[in-house]
């Protein structure tokens, strides 16, 4: 199949030819790019002639890091992000059983609620989750996925009203005992992480519905953080049935799997795509949420005495970690929201690269996930050993405001610091964090240009970007990341033609409205997977 695209704003996110007249693209192949009279000269007869109407053609998004199986999974629960208050939550979870009619000792789970949006500005406990059932397990999903509340029975079921405090994580008890509220904290939440799975639900039909929120969204490359052995099996059987569209990148995570059996079993795929699925690393957890006050700072939270929140490894296991993926000629990737967190994965990555015997082990391009709070001098040393910045931009807009009472002005208005990463030549991309925000790339932009809270403040505009650098960070920044800067992430020639058709180019309109722009359609390896109702038929 052989098409011409013509007529419109075409961004190739190649600086030395930013923009070009027409694209022709043959067996999913970007095969010319430049002016149009030339490649209508050079077209064949069976071409399609697409006409974009004045619409805008750009290399399609690439997720930098996200959770593909966790989105699916929670398309089969409570959608939460609307609650408002106690009553709300129990109120939603009531009628979400009622519409799933469970009736015989189902998990009712819900996801996505957010304490400091609350009327009540704290977690609910047990007893409110009582309300929903006493009979049946529920539990609900901080937006952050690094916390949560149980009801009664789920900690009946889970042993967890004996288990004792642990290093890395949290079990809430009302003051001045031991009783658990129902409250769980980062690796507290472990043992109740089965019900993040309700019954009733198709897996591979999941994966498919939540590929298709990232299509609608311009994402044709998606990343599934923290890969479970069973969650590559899912993922691959989808993709064996010819059901995939967009590529998966899954990166199993060191702290709790067997990657050695998972490396093992899934070996056809490491560093390589199969049915559009691969293996591209390894992941780890360093800290935890800085609006949920878990992430670990170097200096204490804002009003919360010596409190800076905690690690989730030791030295000597971050030590373990980072040598095996060197060792194991791997990518790691390492979330990172606190600076503390962040000085550790540099100080460790430091030590074993120099200490590693791996002749190719500074080609590796380590990634730090999230870089809420990363200093100035810490972006210096990731510069020196190619590590890469993956930013949670949308943090700004999201929990800005969150940020400014519980870090303070200084540092919350050096969260997200693009500019920095930029100007220090970083090859930063940006990222969702899916589901914990929507996949939309273009907030993330928007976010990145104009750095401005849910509550209208703006956090210091000296690390705001232009929109070309902004795009970066969601194009051919993120191929990078993924070893496919030949492959994706720019509109040119041998390159796939992963497509994005806008309805307005982000570097002509106002800078407060690229959030505006709507995705038209979505082109992966030349074929349309994805067509907005407003797309004009060709």
């Amino acid at each position: 199949m052989e098409t011409l695209y013509f007529n419109g704003d075409i961004l190739t996110m190649e600086d030395d030819q930013k923009t070009v007249e027409a694209v022709l693209v043959s067996d999913g192949k970007i095969c010319a790019v430049g002016n149009y009279d030339v490649l209508l000269s050079q077209k064949s007869a069976e071409c399609v002639l697409y006409d974009l109407q004045g619409k805008t053609l750009m290399p399609s998004f690439l997720d930098g890091h996200s959770h593909f199986t966790q989105t699916a999974q929670f398309m089969n629960c409570a959608d939460l992000s609307g609650a408002e208050s106690f009553a709300d939550i129990v109120e939603i979870l009531k009628n979400f059983m009622l519409e799933r009619d469970l009736t015989h000792g189902e998990h009712i789970v819900g996801y996505g609620y957010d304490h400091n949006f609350l009327k009540e500005k704290t977690h609910p406990d047990k007893h409110v989750l009582d309300e929903v059932s006493k009979d049946f397990p529920v539990m609900i999903w901080h937006a952050s996925s690094h916390m949560g509340v149980v009801n009664s029975k789920t900690l009946e079921l889970t042993g967890l009203l004996e288990t004792p405090n642990l290093e890395n994580g949290v079990i809430g008890r009302y003051p001045g005992t031991q009783e658990p509220t129902g409250f769980l904290e980062e690796a507290a939440m472990r043992p109740a992480k089965c019900l993040a799975n309700p019954q009733k639900q198709d897996m591979a039909e999941l994966l498919v519905k939540a590929q298709e929120l990232y299509l609608a969204n311009g994402i044709t490359t998606v990343q599934d953080g923290a890969s479970t052995n069973e969650k590559i099996k899912e993922i691959r059987a989808v993709g064996s049935l010819h059901q995939l569209k967009v590529d998966v990148v899954t990166y199993p995570c060191l702290l709790t799997d067997d990657v050695q059996s998972i490396m093992k079993t899934h070996a056809d795929c490491v560093h390589q795509y199969v049915d559009h699925v691969k293996i591209g690393g390894y992941k780890i957890l360093l800290d935890g949420s800085p609006q949920g006050k878990t992430a670990w700072l170097s200096q204490p939270y804002e009003n919360s005495g010596e409190y800076k929140g905690y690690p989730w490894l030791t030295e000597q296991q971050a030590h373990m970690f980072v040598k095996q993926a060197i060792e194991d000629n791997m990518q790691l990737l390492a979330h990172c929201n606190g600076d503390a967190a962040s000085q550790q994965f540099i100080d460790v990555y430091e030590e074993e690269l120099a200490s590693s015997q791996n002749p190719t082990k500074n080609l590796l391009r380590p990634v730090m996930i999230h870089c809420q709070t990363v200093r100035e001098d810490q972006l210096e040393r990731m510069k020196a050993i190619d590590m890469i910045p993956s930013i949670f931009v949308a943090h700004i807009w999201y929990w800005g405001d969150i940020h400014l009472r519980n870090l303070g002005v200084y540092r919350a208005n050096r969260i997200s610091p693009v500019k920095s990463a930029l100007t220090k030549g970083l090859m930063y991309n940006f990222h969702t964090d899916t589901p914990v925000v929507p996949p939309n790339m273009l907030h993330s932009v928007w976010a990145a240009v104009n750095r401005i809270t849910r509550g209208g403040t703006l956090l210091s505009s000296e690390q705001c970007v232009d929109v070309y650098a902004a795009l970066k960070g969601i194009t051919i920044n993120t191929a990078y990341a993924y070893f496919e800067e030949e492959k994706k992430g720019s509109i040119k020639e041998g390159k796939q033609a992963d497509l994005v058709i806008l309805d307005n180019n982000p570097l002509k309109v106002d800078k407060m409205d690229i959030q505006k722009i709507q995705v038209l359609a979505t082109i992966k390896d030349g074929v349309m997977v994805y067509k907005n109702h407003d797309t004009t038929e060709q």
